[in-house]
């Protein structure tokens, strides 16, 4: 387990292109939650299975779906390590995953690691939280989930969800955004 932190990327920029398969079986796209509209947020997780920074925020970031779907808010966790090298990390762990952790957000499979490179995401978990501008979502999050990992009971800043609280408002998150910590991507 090697702590990265993620790096900064450019708020307002557009997000990339995704067609991913999900666990659901179906392949789900940028471009399907961009038409539809009812979605005016889009939370981008980069997250896995194996990776005890995520474990531990599993029902937290369950938590933030649940809350903010009838919000016009989806969430999409994306694992982007490779399942060859870490099989806790292939589809099949993946798609258990869902099941017993009672995941209501697609939870997709970036094989070929090029959704992660495009986003320039680096670690498990890394968010990115962007909001629907004239059919194109731009970037206004790029953080941490809250200020701490480890222990729930601990936080008492829930950075991700004031960014969307923020935005449903029609403001703009806080410019000053802690970088997520964790497991470095698994790169192939």
């Amino acid at each position: 387990m090697a702590l990265t932190y993620s790096q900064a990327p450019v708020l307002g920029s557009e997000a990339p292109d995704f067609h991913l398969r999900g666990t659901d079986g179906k392949f789900h796209g940028l471009s399907g939650f961009a038409s539809d509209p009812a979605i005016q947020i889009l939370i981008v997780a980069f997250i896995c299975n194996h990776c005890p920074y995520v474990k531990a925020i599993r029902g937290r970031l369950q938590k933030v779906a649940s809350q903010n779907s009838a919000r016009g808010v989806q969430m999409v966790g994306i694992n982007s390590n490779d399942p060859v090298r870490y099989p806790d990390d292939n589809f099949e762990a993946m798609q258990r995953e869902v099941i017993e952790h009672g995941y209501t957000f697609p939870y997709l499979q970036d094989a070929t690691q090029e959704v992660a490179k495009a986003y320039r995401a680096v670690c498990t978990p890394d968010f990115f939280v962007y909001a629907k501008r004239e059919g194109k979502f731009l970037l206004e999050y790029a953080g941490r989930l809250d200020n701490s990992w480890k222990d729930e009971s601990a936080v008492t800043h829930h950075e991700l969800q004031e960014a969307v609280d923020a935005l449903l408002l029609g403001q703009k998150p806080n410019a000053k955004q802690q970088p997520s910590m964790g497991c470095s991507i698994k790169w192939k």
